[in-house]
């Protein structure tokens, strides 16, 4: 059965949504704050979390945060503050998806079942293994969700790498923010220019922390964006 892990300070949210992912058929690990989701994540990791924004000890944010640096555990955000800048944070550290409370459970269902959909995609092909992909100093593993620079790790999530991996298996042409959306997110999930924007800065970001001269994805003003092979 598939785990996912809910944090969120509001026990009557929590217990809802409990009850109504296990009807789902869903096994559920509750968190009523960020530091004992923190270290319940890390000892038993679920295959997705959905994390409050506000919470006691510790915030959603700053809790994916801290996964991020060693875990690329697929996350949605679900919270009540009606705030732009939270949404480009939450993405810009590493979010797969942003739900503004009050929603729909099926809504809700049917953004977490996109997520995994996602996630397993990288992972698993009806038509068997796929090919690891090598630009330069690039190597990039579907199968294992495993992406290298210059044979050191970079750590991905599943946005992150789906992203890449559409701009990577034809360096040199131009990808628009359209074809990245479509890449990286199912067709029931809307998401608007700048949260890939969002993720391409991420990414660069990553990259440059291991290789400041790193500059492969390169930037067409108007029209998207473009891998550059060494």
């Amino acid at each position: 059965m598939t785990t996912i892990a809910l944090v969120d300070d509001d026990e009557n949210i929590v217990e809802s949504l409990k009850l109504f992912f296990e009807a789902e058929g869903y096994t559920v690990r509750a968190y009523h704050d960020g530091e004992s989701a923190l270290q319940g994540l890390a000892e038993q990791p679920p295959e997705l979390a959905i994390l409050d924004v506000k919470m006691p000890k510790m915030d959603g944010m700053e809790l994916l945060r801290r996964l991020r640096q060693t875990s690329n555990l697929p996350a949605i955000f679900l919270t009540s503050k009606d705030d732009e800048i939270d949404e480009v944070v939450g993405f810009n550290i590493g979010a797969d998806d942003f739900i503004r409370k009050p929603c729909s459970m099926r809504l809700l269902s049917e953004r977490v079942k996109a997520v995994l959909r996602r996630s397993r995609g990288v992972n698993v092909s009806e038509e068997g293994d796929k090919k690891t992909i090598v630009r330069g100093s690039l190597t990039l593993d579907p199968n294992r969700h495993a992406c290298t620079w210059k044979g050191e790790v970079v750590r991905l999530t599943v946005t992150e790498f789906l992203i890449l991996q559409a701009l990577s298996t034809r360096p040199g042409y131009v990808k628009s923010r359209d074809q990245l959306m479509d890449a990286a997110y199912d067709d029931q999930v809307y998401v608007d220019d700048r949260t890939i924007d969002s993720h391409i800065k991420r990414l660069r970001k990553k990259f440059r922390d291991q290789d400041n001269e790193f500059d492969s994805i390169e930037t067409l003003y108007g029209v998207g964006y473009r891998y550059k092979e060494a």
